[in-house]
């Protein structure tokens, strides 16, 4: 089996902190979360109390200076146990959107818009993030019911060419400073690699191929790996996505880096219609019976003595939902691929079908993307403008689409993507040793070690950090 080999792409040094031992993701319990019952009552009890802490904190301070013995005249026991967790106040708020109060809504996504901020530690940055989700699906739906809505929010959301266009260098620069993307790639690539070993003529299908920075080190994998006598084989890779120049330019770097190899290489742009880039129309417009299959499959071009890998790296949960996500993986095993590659988020407790109940959704959301910060945190200096950019460009848009009309399926977690893949008639294909290997390297020698963990189980590749699996990469056949 040839040798995958860390390209430099994938080995850019990154500042960590020793951290204390994470226990094996293997054994899990789920979380077991109370049951929401945040009637309208308990939400104004929160905003008064949250209200009233910030209102009496500089009195406090102002008394704390003038007593000589520097106690406060207040209890702060009794004063921080009346206030509301952000965590409280977040699910508050999912629980009146859910309910349809879009006006307690927004005050209570307010309040913690005003009291957090994108610049503090990690739990206050997730709050904001977390509040402006949830301000922009209320505006969503009072403009979808004809409703005043503030400016600003709505057209950030269905302006999707100029968030594509803002969001580009954090999406680079979080393929730098966390390992999440990388290690995705990293995997994904191997498996594609010896899948193909031995094809002389060899089709990518990349159903999300946004700046293509995965592809670099495999075209170099498979340039090296080729019989001298023979020459090198020649590659196609079709990049689909929902941005025409976007897929222009990753077409030209990739041709670009293959010349610099010598190897024979092409690219196609696809552009893909599927329920994430619906969704940013989804004010303007009410549906469209556009599917994923049915707009690739009228410009996919395939040829009978190609060896076809389909990689599917952060794109199943963009689909509409169970019927599309059928129809999708039925369309894609008829093309025979050799491999098809899958790398989604996980959740702890093995995910959901799908999650209509918005509190339960953003309890799960939450769970999730505090450990997302968490590590960030963990991994980059205090202060950094590229986290922040990160943090604001990159991960709050996803937030922003967890929260979302179609962000009820992205928890489905590896088990339900293997039953949906297994339905459509494939088989899993176990990542070889190597690959769990070389993933672990990856951490070692760039990440803290300590924090991050991968793990193999169910022939898959597990991401996590601390007590908390966050994504998988598995591959089918």
């Amino acid at each position: 089996m040839h040798v995958f080999p860390l390209h430099p792409l994938m080995l850019l040094a990154c500042h960590h902190r020793r951290l204390r031992s994470p226990p094996f993701l293997r054994g899990l319990a789920p979380l077991k979360k109370k049951k929401l019952g945040l009637g309208g009552t308990t939400v104004e009890a929160m905003l008064s109390s949250l209200h009233h802490h910030h209102s009496s904190s500089s009195s406090d301070t102002d008394n704390n200076n003038g007593n000589k013995n520097g106690s406060s005249s207040n209890s702060g026991g009794v004063l921080a146990a009346a206030v509301p967790s952000a965590r409280d106040l977040v699910l508050a708020c999912a629980d009146l959107l859910q309910r349809g109060d879009l006006q307690a809504a927004r005050r209570a996504a307010g309040v913690l818009l005003s009291a957090a901020s994108p610049r503090a530690d990690a739990a206050d940055r997730l709050a904001y993030h977390f509040a402006r989700a949830l301000t922009l699906r209320a505006d969503v739906k009072a403009a979808a019911a004809g409703r005043l809505v503030a400016p600003g929010l709505v057209s950030a959301a269905t302006s999707s060419a100029a968030a594509r266009l803002a969001s580009s260098s954090a999406y680079l620069e979080f393929n730098q400073i966390a390992p999440f993307l990388r290690f995705a790639h990293l995997t994904a690539n191997q498996a594609i690699l010896d899948a193909v070993e031995g094809a002389r003529r060899i089709h990518i299908l990349d159903l999300d191929a946004a700046h293509g920075v995965q592809w670099p080190p495999l075209l170099q994998a498979i340039a090296e790996r080729a019989d001298p006598a023979a020459g090198p084989p020649e590659v196609r890779i079709t990049g689909a996505g929902a941005d025409h120049d976007t897929l222009l330019r990753t077409g030209s770097r990739l041709r670009a880096f293959a010349r610099s190899i010598q190897l024979p290489f092409h690219f196609t742009p696809l552009l893909l219609s599927c329920a994430a880039t619906r969704q940013q129309q989804q004010v303007a417009s009410a549906s469209t019976t556009t599917t994923t299959t049915s707009s690739a499959a009228a410009s996919l071009e395939l040829h009978p003595d190609e060896t076809l890998a389909v990689n599917c790296v952060m794109f199943l949960h963009k689909l509409g939902g169970q019927d599309e996500l059928a129809a999708f993986l039925k369309w894609v095993k008829a093309m025979a691929p050799a491999v098809v590659t899958v790398a989604e988020r996980e959740t702890i407790g093995g995910g959901f079908d799908r999650i209509d109940d918005l509190p339960q959704r953003a309890a799960v959301a939450m769970d999730h993307y505090s450990a997302v910060f968490e590590a960030l945190e963990a991994t980059v200096p205090p202060g950094s403008r590229e986290r922040l950019a990160v943090e604001q460009e990159v991960l709050g848009r996803e937030i922003d689409a967890a929260l979302g009309a179609s962000g009820g399926r992205w928890w489905r977690g590896l088990e339900r993507w293997g039953a949906a893949a297994r339905a459509a008639g494939f088989a899993a294909r176990p990542l070889s040793a190597f690959a769990v290997s070389q993933a672990r390297l990856l951490l070692r020698l760039h990440y803290p070690s300590e924090g991050y963990l991968v793990q193999e189980a169910r022939g898959a590749c597990f991401l996590g950090w601390q007590t908390r699996p966050l994504l998988s990469v598995s591959s089918w056949q």
